[in-house]
């Protein structure tokens, strides 16, 4: 076995069931380097998913409770790992890398780091994201839902917000990666939400913007309107912020535009309709789709709609000036079946990937 700890990290990693597959040229090597200290990255090789106390991961690696409690505090400050309650106090995780590492390291990511990563996610994020259950599911701009249509809660952002005590927003990491690589696109930045059932959640974290419910429903609404698609964790239960998404930048969303992935986002339970009395051909909306679902049949001149392409966002819905396009419920045996917690996901999706979810409890 190697002794090198970013091969001994990055094995770990890919035994998770997100992911992290390795590369021919060693890129996600590459990578962790940046993000991590030789020592850190040794360290968090050895955590598991289930958050440990410094005193029960010293008894499982041999090791010392109070040098060890030091590195899990700074290692955590960093994004590295995940913090939460024990049964013995504070415990701490491995997390995956995405979601996870990656997105935490929003305040230290300059153009190295954003470079490493296009270098990666190039190579490798093809065969992340080809598999599902998907990281990411699409949830529609409620607006955009036909009148007296059944949106259950995790369907709908506004009830996701909702169910929330504090609320915040912080920078979007893929545009800012972008952008640093010199590749920006002309999408708002300013609008990765996040949420939390405990109040004043954010109140001590320098990247996060905090703000009341009701700025979070204006900072929704405004994203919607700039085309950006929400999406969030694709579990029913447990979300914890909204990725407001485009697929020339966002990270996921662009296996779809770049590479063709097909499954690479669960839609949502709804798909557009277009109200062809109204309809006037006038293809204002089909710049708003960001999964070419949308075109002009030159024949009746009329928007035509792909519902294999559809995800069911409603991006595209508000900027009709007739007032011709509107979701509707899929038929329900087209509705995909969505994890209920993260647990389940998990399991699924390890065993989507023939990866022993056990070895990294």
């Amino acid at each position: 076995m190697s002794d090198n700890p970013y091969q001994l990290l990055a094995k770990r990693l890919d035994a998770l069931p997100n992911g992290f597959p390795p590369t021919e040229d060693g890129a996600e090597l590459r990578l962790l380097e940046k993000i991590f200290t030789p020592e850190q990255a040794a360290l968090a090789a050895q955590l598991r998913l289930t958050v440990e106390t410094p005193d029960e991961l010293a008894d499982r690696i041999a090791g010392d409770p109070s040098e060890l409690k030091k590195q899990l505090k700074v290692m955590a400050r960093k994004g590295l790992i995940t913090v939460g309650r024990a049964e013995g106090g504070i415990g701490y995780g491995l997390l995956p890398f995405v979601v996870g590492i990656y997105e935490y390291q929003l305040s230290r990511i300059d153009s190295e780091m954003a470079q490493l990563f296009e270098d990666y996610y190039q190579q490798a994020f093809t065969h992340m994201l080809s598999i599902e259950p998907s990281v990411h599911r699409v949830i529609p701009v409620d607006e955009t839902v036909k009148t007296g249509m059944e949106v259950r809660p995790f369907e709908s952002a506004t009830e996701i917000l909702s169910n929330a005590n504090s609320w915040g927003f912080q920078d979007c990491i893929c545009r800012k990666q972008k952008e640093l690589i010199n590749d920006p696109c002309d999408h708002p930045i300013d609008n990765c939400m996040v949420f939390h059932k405990r109040p004043d959640a954010f109140a001590n974290i320098p990247f996060i913007t905090t703000i009341t419910k009701d700025e979070a429903m204006v900072k929704m609404k405004e994203a919607a309107n700039a085309g950006l698609v929400h999406s969030v964790s694709n579990t029913q239960e447990g979300a914890f912020y909204v990725c407001n998404c485009c697929t020339c930048s966002c990270g996921i969303l662009r296996g779809m535009s770049e590479m063709g992935i097909a499954n690479v986002v669960a839609r949502s339970a709804f798909v557009n309709t277009v109200d062809e009395d109204l309809c006037q051909g006038c293809e204002d909306c089909i710049e708003y789709c960001q999964f070419n679902a949308l075109a002009l049949h030159d024949d009746a001149m009329l928007i035509n709609i792909n519902t294999t392409s559809c995800v069911g966002c409603g991006v595209c819905v508000p900027v009709c000036p007739e007032v011709a396009l509107v979701l509707v419920r899929r038929p329900e045996e087209e509705v995909l079946s969505i994890p209920v917690t993260e647990e389940e996901w998990l399991a699924d999706r390890a065993a989507a990937r023939g990866v022993d979810i056990n070895a990294v409890l």
